[in-house]
């Protein structure tokens, strides 16, 4: 499985959540496969919808999902840490970590050789960890959601992408239609 199809397979379940969406590809893929108005496609900042998504959780009780990528998580990492220490249980940090930086040409990662994100988030002190592959997202991710606990899922997948459209929606309609679902 590529990102995009785990997208594909996680759509159903992350409707029942916020979403904020990290960077590039992986927002232009869900916004294809599924848009949302509770979907926060991320169209700058690499590295921080993880931090978002932590805060949107804190400051609200809905279920809060924030999709990573593996290398947006290694140029914050200190969101990991961040996260373990300022616990909110209606949240998960979903990983996609297909060991590449995918929307700027599948360069390799550290995660994609020895260093393992799960086993990072775990030495922060993230004490709800779970890695799977691809296949298992789905399934992994309705658990974590149903948990009541704050979970990193890290989803093992393969590099590769998808041709999809930019999306053309103004940032500030992404901000107020997201904005409206928060309130709702």
């Amino acid at each position: 499985m590529i990102r995009s199809e785990v997208l594909r397979e996680i759509a159903p379940v992350l409707r029942e959540a916020l979403v904020v969406c990290n960077i590039g590809l992986p927002s232009q893929e869900l916004h294809m496969i599924d848009d949302q108005p509770s979907n926060f496609y991320m169209l700058g900042t690499m590295g921080l919808a993880s931090s978002i998504g932590l805060g949107l959780a804190l400051s609200q009780p809905k279920p809060v999902v924030a999709i990573d990528g593996d290398g947006s998580v290694l140029t914050n990492f200190g969101t990991l840490p961040t996260i373990a220490n300022n616990v909110a249980d209606n949240f998960v940090l979903l990983i996609i970590d297909n060991g590449s930086y995918g929307s700027t040409g599948d360069q390799p990662t550290y995660a994609g050789k020895k260093t393992s994100l799960a086993k990072v988030a775990s030495a922060c002190g993230c004490e709800n960890v779970v890695e799977v592959q691809g296949a298992e997202a789905a399934e992994a991710l309705r658990t974590a959601l149903d948990s009541g606990k704050m979970t990193v899922l890290v989803v093992k997948c393969e590099s590769g992408n998808i041709k999809v459209p930019v999306i053309t929606m103004d940032p500030v309609v992404i901000r107020d239609r997201f904005m409206k679902a928060v309130r709702s």
